[in-house]
């Protein structure tokens, strides 16, 4: 254990966050999501959702403030401006600890395919529908 860091960042997702560079993308989904066949490494968080994972990770990781879209939703299909709920709970936690960035939204295939890009996978065990984003990392000003 250590203090000030929220106990859920275990060795693996703290190194792999501390590993990515400014602009480098990490991927939260959820138990829908195929992580295995998308190509980044995985990290395995089953026991938690997708919003507590991203609570955990923002409480370390910066967003990029140099782009429009650091934070990414998949669209629900046929319906590409509906919020789930955890959707909205999503923003809310990014409005926490960034109170500047929207999230935004891509269609799911784009998004599948920005995913298989990424840096890393967080899989988690997320049970609610479209409870998958993307964050892209930023920098810490001197």
């Amino acid at each position: 254990m250590l203090k000030n860091l929220d106990p859920i960042l275990g060795p693996e997702l703290l190194g792999t966050l501390r590993a990515m560079g400014h602009g480098d993308e990490i991927a939260i989904v959820d138990g829908n999501y195929p992580a295995e066949s998308a190509g980044p490494e995985i990290i395995r968080a089953h026991g938690h959702t997708a919003t507590r994972i991203l609570e955990a990770v923002l409480s370390v990781l910066p967003l990029d403030e140099f782009v429009p879209d650091p934070a990414i939703r998949m669209q629900v299909v046929g319906n590409p401006d509906q919020l789930e709920p955890v959707m909205e709970e999503f923003q809310s936690i990014i409005l926490r600890h960034e109170p500047d960035v929207k999230l935004k939204s891509l269609e799911r295939f784009a998004f599948y395919k920005r995913v298989n890009a990424a840096f890393a996978i967080v899989s988690t065990g997320e049970r609610r529908l479209y409870g998958n984003i993307i964050l892209k990392k930023g920098i810490i000003r001197p």
